[in-house]
């Protein structure tokens, strides 16, 4: 058992979400970080300072919103494992708990699929405005089926395979530094008036921090493809093809393997504040997207969410010989 320790936090974890999802009746460590860069956000930022002051100030939030998503769970931990190894062991098993959303992502991501199940076009805008950033009242059947799509193939990586990335390597701890910089990105990391050089930090270091997750994530999603009996083949063909086919250096990674392995069309031209911003597809129009293509995604998900930490576990095990 001492020779597995360390993961047994991250598997813990990963369970309790797979079974309970986010407890969302609980106070919840993520929501905190999102409070103290709320508050952070209207202390440092300041209208009338220039764009370095801006960014001096952003890289200043930014710094203080790690330091301390790092420090107290890591005294929290020390506290525990100094009681006993074992309270120790739940506790953090506890905070993974709260850093993985893969049954989120699917419970969300599902009020999709039933209310178009139930041709209740208003109420799937509705659902899907929850877990996208794009205006959805424009939205036909189709474009919200697509944006469920997108967004489940998106956050496969951010949701859930990077932070378990993090977790293998540091534990709880690294596993909240990413999640309070993703965190960040999601809140001030826009290149708009407010946010171009305040939030630039916090957004070029979530790039940073998911450039080899959103990889890894991609190449095992294509073998996720071959499992779960989509077209494995069209999902690297399409992976090599439009992985680059986003702003963001990550996003399309897996995006372009979803699409390729349900042999359909997504991104393209989408509006953000009223505004139309122009957008390169990805994948092929091999079919008409349906409303199952929801499910189809979320197996994805399930499968690459599975696959990845037990290859690295694994790899980890034999490398180090522990």
């Amino acid at each position: 058992m001492n020779k597995y320790i360390f993961f047994v936090p991250v598997i813990i974890g990963f369970l309790l979400d797979a079974v309970f999802g986010d407890p969302y009746n609980m106070p919840h460590p993520i929501r905190l970080i999102g409070n103290l860069i709320s508050k952070l956000d209207k202390l440092l930022y300041r209208d009338d300072t220039s764009d370095r002051q801006k960014f001096i100030r952003g890289m200043i939030l930014a710094l203080t919103v790690i330091a301390l998503s790092a420090v107290c769970p890591l005294i929290i931990l020390i506290i525990c494992y100094r009681i006993n190894i074992y309270a120790g062991i739940i506790v953090q098993g506890m905070m993974c708990y709260y850093l993985i959303a893969a049954k989120c992502l699917k419970t969300e991501s599902m009020k999709v699929y039933s209310a178009i199940e139930k041709d209740d076009t208003e109420g799937a805008r509705y659902a899907v405005s929850m877990i996208v950033g794009r205006d959805t009242d424009r939205l036909d059947r189709n474009g919200i089926i697509k944006a469920a799509v997108e967004t489940v193939a998106e956050n496969t990586s951010d949701g859930v395979t990077a932070p378990l990335f993090y977790m293998i390597i540091g534990g709880a701890v690294l596993g909240f530094v990413y999640k309070a910089v993703n965190t960040m990105d999601s809140m001030i990391g826009y290149k708009n008036d407010k946010y171009m050089y305040f939030g630039r930090f916090a957004a070029k270091l979530d790039d940073i921090l998911n450039y080899i997750p959103a990889r890894l994530t991609a190449v095992f999603m294509i073998i996720a493809a071959f499992i779960s009996g989509d077209n494995g083949r069209n999902a690297f063909k399409i992976w090599r093809r439009d992985r680059r086919k986003h702003k963001s250096p990550n996003s399309a990674q897996t995006e372009a393997v979803c699409a390729g392995a349900l042999e359909i069309q997504l991104a393209g031209d989408a509006y953000y504040f009223g505004k139309l911003l122009k957008k390169d597809t990805i994948g092929d129009d091999l079919r008409p997207i349906e409303n199952e293509d929801i499910k189809r995604a979320n197996v994805l998900m399930y499968v690459t969410s599975v696959l990845m930490p037990a290859v690295m576990m694994l790899i980890i095990v034999v490398i180090t010989g522990i």
